[in-house]
């Protein structure tokens, strides 16, 4: 698991509502997700956290902000808009192939959801020790996926 090493991420250690951020599980153009401990309920949370890069910066404050023009400002909110209405939708599904979204909160300037944790070994790390998965193996992979996918996309 990746160490935070510069102000785009949360410390190790950091408390953010209930939650104490614990490392981070991975990172893209749009968010980072921690690993992170429930304070009340001593259980491992995975939270997301909305931090488009190109569009914002967090500060020694831990506070994330748009940067840039007016319209990547503009662009920020739309995002943090729909990162939040993302998280409503998805916190309504109670699915076994969708992972569950427990909360969702303001905190920093940007929004958190929070979802069950669930460990596992990313694919790519699977196939590099492995190699290419047999037909049977991707079947118990993808089959509930899928089924997860249509779960969602029934909803529109």
């Amino acid at each position: 698991m990746a160490q935070p090493t510069d102000l785009r991420t949360l410390p190790v250690g950091k408390v953010l509502s209930d939650y104490r951020i614990e490392g981070i599980l991975g990172q893209g153009g749009f968010g980072i997700t921690y690993l992170a401990t429930d304070t009340n309920l001593g259980r491992k949370v995975a939270i997301k956290e909305y931090f488009p890069r190109e569009f914002a910066v967090r500060d020694s404050t831990l506070t994330i902000r748009a940067t840039g023009n007016a319209e990547d400002r503009e662009t920020f909110n739309w995002g943090l808009t729909r990162f939040l209405e993302e998280a409503r939708i998805l916190a309504r599904f109670e699915h076994p192939n969708i992972v569950a979204v427990r909360r969702f909160f303001e905190a920093n300037g940007t929004a958190y959801l929070v979802m069950d944790y669930c460990d596992g070994e990313p694919l790519d790390e699977i196939i590099k020790r492995d190699g290419p998965l047999s037909k049977e193996r991707l079947d118990r992979i993808l089959l509930p996926l899928l089924n997860g996918l249509e779960e969602i996309h029934s909803t529109n």
